[in-house]
């Protein structure tokens, strides 16, 4: 169960992260809702989720699954750059979140 709470609060930081920019420095009220009560819930989830993971396996995840998510959706919602570096970049990424979860 700790797992799935990581996992959802991940993607609760992706939510987050897109509403961030959607917001446009906070003026557009909508985005900004959206971001805070995303943000408040991935903090949450990650909170419940470290009762029982621990600290930095935890953390490391939760970041990890908002980066790489963040990375994605910018490339396919926003038409952010795609180019080899980037790629290996998050390649690294994911590749330290399953050395991660494996340890």
């Amino acid at each position: 169960m700790p797992w799935i709470l990581l996992l959802f609060a991940g993607l609760l930081e992706i939510v987050w992260a897109v509403a961030m920019k959607q917001s446009a420095g906070f003026t557009r009220m909508w985005p900004t809702t959206i971001m805070g009560v995303s943000m408040v819930g991935s903090f949450g989830l990650l909170a419940l989720a470290m009762r029982d993971l621990p600290l930095g396996t935890a953390y490391t995840i939760w970041t990890g699954i908002g980066a790489v998510g963040a990375f994605l959706v910018g490339i396919m919602l926003l038409g952010e750059a795609i180019t080899p570096m980037r790629i290996f970049a998050a390649t690294l990424i994911l590749a330290g979140l399953i050395t991660m979860k494996l340890a």
